[in-house]
């Protein structure tokens, strides 16, 4: 099981409802989380959720996701988490939006919030949740992931977000290879 789940993004209101907060999104969306004992610590906000009577402690970094690991890594070590045990959830341009995808370890692919966590982790061996929010058609990435959902997709996100509860939820229980079939799958086809 797993016993920290993290959702990386950014603060402030500014960012609530940027695809870049996708994972805060996700970890708002789910009602196994003490969601009003959010707790301020670890330069982040973090509170215990329960899920069929195991403890696990959900995490949103107030760093700005490019230094999520100086919020990660010390609540590691005050909880003894080991990388193994901790799963981060984040935004992926390089799946559509609607697509997820579970995997343990591996390369950053850019992705700077990753990158920090490794890097304080001093591994990459953590478990990851991507959720995708495709990429822009125009323009820079930079704007794409800080620009804010359309309508439809905020419609199509609580679609997302509640077919990703089952394999989630799998996931924290049984680890990330009891959800092989949910890979890359897309939930709103």
């Amino acid at each position: 099981m797993f016993d920290l789940v993290v959702g990386v993004g950014n603060p402030g209101s500014e960012y609530a409802q940027t695809r870049h907060n996708v994972a805060w999104l996700f970890l708002d969306y789910l009602k196994e989380i003490n969601h009003s004992n959010w707790k301020s610590k670890f330069k982040g906000l973090y509170s215990e959720g329960t899920f069929q009577g195991q403890k696990f402690y959900a995490l949103k970094p107030q760093t700005y996701m490019n230094l999520s690991g100086e919020s990660v890594q010390p609540m590691a070590a005050f909880f003894k988490v080991p990388p193994a045990r901790i799963l981060v959830i984040h935004d992926e341009v390089d799946l559509p939006f609607g697509q997820v995808h579970f995997k343990m370890g591996g390369g950053f692919a850019g992705h700077n919030g990753l990158k920090s966590i490794g890097a304080t982790l001093g591994t990459d061996q953590y478990a990851r949740l991507r959720i995708g929010i495709g990429r822009p058609v125009h323009g820079a990435m930079s704007n794409w992931v800080l620009g804010n959902f359309t309508q439809d997709e905020k419609a199509q996100l609580e679609i997302i977000f509640e077919k990703l509860r089952t394999p989630f939820y799998e996931c924290l229980k049984s680890g990330v290879a009891k959800v092989g079939p949910y890979n890359k799958k897309n939930f709103l086809a």
